[in-house]
């Protein structure tokens, strides 16, 4: 079986060696890193599948690394942080983070989310189904995990991604928050659609960047989203 690797930033030891145990012991390959500085030289010059990230780090924090990480990569990012705050949750995902733990945190749970994004990653593959989708100008290729814009490639998270590929494979349809949760985290939806709104306000913004005037992705009001309507001229 292909080997999956992953990017370990946290800077404390202790809790350093605690999370690439468990990962390690789940069959998966990590490298530690012990600040944002470090993580960010091992992110530049290898390609890893997933990044579990503490926010309060030496040099480079947790924050500027989602930052510079997506500024060109997608790979996903499970933040593991001391930080428990609404707002800290909210501002590590309009970042760019997939998904938020807090510690102390259940071993479980930490290997049932890294599974479930890994999953989540590898999905979006032509085997069995067409590997493109369009609405518009817009594209989207599951081979290669891109989204484009009139030939503008448009930088998304995981999430980001999985949400738009769900709304392009069923355009006509609305979605609810609680739907398009348990579709792309694989998890019960427990009420909170902060969640899923942060994920679609900047896969708006992104889409909005392209051009403006264009509502790709709509509110309906009372439900939750689907994709805009076609003007003549798409």
């Amino acid at each position: 079986m292909e080997s999956i690797h992953i990017l370990v930033v946290e800077d404390d030891a202790d809790i350093n060696r605690l999370l690439c145990t468990i990962l390690e012991g789940a069959g998966y390959t990590c490298r530690a890193a012990f600040s944002g500085s470090e993580a960010m030289l091992w992110a530049e010059k290898y390609d890893y599948d997933l990044v579990v990230l503490d926010l309060m780090l030496p040099g480079l924090t947790g924050e500027e690394f989602i930052t510079r990480i997506r500024a060109g990569r997608t790979m996903p990012i499970l933040v593991v942080s001391a930080k428990v705050t609404v707002d800290d949750r909210v501002r590590a995902l309009a970042l760019g983070a997939d998904d938020y733990m807090t510690k102390p945190f259940d071993n479980r749970e930490l290997l049932a989310r890294v599974e479930a994004h890994l999953r989540r990653s590898r999905r979006f593959s032509p085997s069995g189904e067409s590997g493109e989708l369009s609405w518009g100008p817009l594209r989207l290729s599951r081979e290669d995990h891109t989204a484009s814009v009139d030939g503008q490639e448009l930088a998304l998270t995981t999430r980001e991604f999985a949400i738009l590929a769900l709304l392009m494979e069923h355009p006509k349809r609305a979605f609810s928050r609680a739907q398009i949760y348990e579709s792309v985290w694989g998890e019960a939806f427990m009420g909170d659609e902060n969640t899923v709104n942060v994920h679609v306000s900047n896969l708006r913004a992104k889409l909005a960047k392209t051009g403006p005037g264009r509502e790709y992705i709509k509110t309906v009001w009372g439900i939750g989203f689907k994709m805009g309507e076609l003007s003549g001229d798409d």
